[in-house]
């Protein structure tokens, strides 16, 4: 199955010049939505995570269905005033502009395995927000996963020495 078929290409959005690459097709697609889950699944199933975090909101419909069906706890990376306890934050740069991510102040437990999961690495800006506010925690990362990969925009070099497992590359 060509998972790049059921991506949708939208060109000025959210602003001029930005490509944008919709994944409600994919989402609207049963064959498509569980092989990019089970795709995602069999390349972490021997990582040891015990939770994953995604960021809102796209990374929310992968990182949920994933934890799902890895019989893994989830948490959820909102923006400011979504959560309703304590929260920590960390601001960061998109490629189109800046953000602030929030998680709640009990999210995660030092030394806890995470999976990071998001529906797309750009630049590496929401990523690696994410990837802060789990290191401030003091969990351990064992893995990064994205459905989409655009490799023109060397997201993975704002990773660190974590890497990124993609099942869709766009060159």
């Amino acid at each position: 199955m060509d998972l790049r078929t059921l991506i949708r290409d939208i060109p000025d959005y959210p602003k001029e010049g930005i490509l944008f690459f919709d994944i409600t097709p994919l989402l609207g697609d049963p064959s498509g939505f569980r092989r990019a889950i089970d795709l995602l699944a069999e390349r972490f199933a021997d990582s040891g995570a015990t939770k994953i975090v995604a960021a809102e909101a796209r990374g929310f419909i992968f990182g949920a269905a994933l934890a799902y069906k890895m019989g893994l706890g989830f948490v959820p990376v909102r923006k400011p005033g979504k959560l309703p306890y304590k929260t920590v934050s960390i601001s960061y740069d998109l490629e189109y502009g800046s953000d602030t991510l929030c998680m709640h102040e009990d999210a995660l437990l030092k030394g806890e395995k995470v999976l990071v999961i998001d529906d797309l690495l750009a630049t590496g800006g929401t990523l690696s927000g994410v990837i802060d506010l789990v290191e401030h925690f003091g969990a351990d990362i064992v893995g990064i996963g994205v459905v989409i990969e655009l490799e023109f925009l060397n997201g993975k070099e704002q990773l660190r020495s974590y890497g990124c497992e993609s099942i869709l590359q766009i060159a």
